[in-house]
């Protein structure tokens, strides 16, 4: 019994447990948004240095910048990136990304409307930029909701 409530005390065990499970799903958390910026300019790349070469030292740039706060800023938050990498989800929306780019060029130049200009690239690389995000960020809450309903 509990002396300064006259309640009989909780089971030492249940605490434990539920204070694990508290701390692991605090250990964990989300990516932040801008990151995802960062990937879909980098899934954005290929169209941005087709439509002026120019780009490539930006983009190389913002590759380095990548690769740095990924292994920084973010070292906190590689449990999740791998526990979403083990998802079927986030393979399913890679491989979707990579079918979407190359399923998309292939149609048009079987269709004859090879994307030549710089406002066609750029006009794919808006659209692949924006999906990438957009899939990126429902793919990691997917995860944690999967995660929340697991109790890690």
């Amino acid at each position: 019994m509990d002396t300064m409530t006259l309640a009989p005390a909780a089971p030492a065990s249940a605490e434990t447990a539920e204070t694990t499970a508290t701390a692991s799903t605090e250990e964990i958390k989300p990516l932040p948004t801008w990151f995802f910026a960062f990937e879909g300019l980098m899934s954005a790349a290929y169209d941005l240095f087709q439509a002026d070469h120019r780009f490539l030292w930006a983009l190389g740039a913002l590759g380095v910048a990548n690769l740095i706060v990924s292994l920084t800023v973010l070292r906190s938050r590689l449990r999740l990136a791998k526990r979403m990498w083990r998802g079927k989800s986030t393979r399913k929306v890679a491989i979707g990304l990579l079918a979407l780019r190359l399923g998309s060029h292939l149609a048009l130049t079987l269709a004859g409307c090879t994307v030549v200009s710089a406002a066609g690239h750029f006009a794919f690389a808006l659209v692949m930029s924006a999906t990438t995000v957009t899939l990126l960020w429902y793919a990691q809450r997917v995860s944690l909701r999967a995660l929340a309903a697991e109790g890690v």
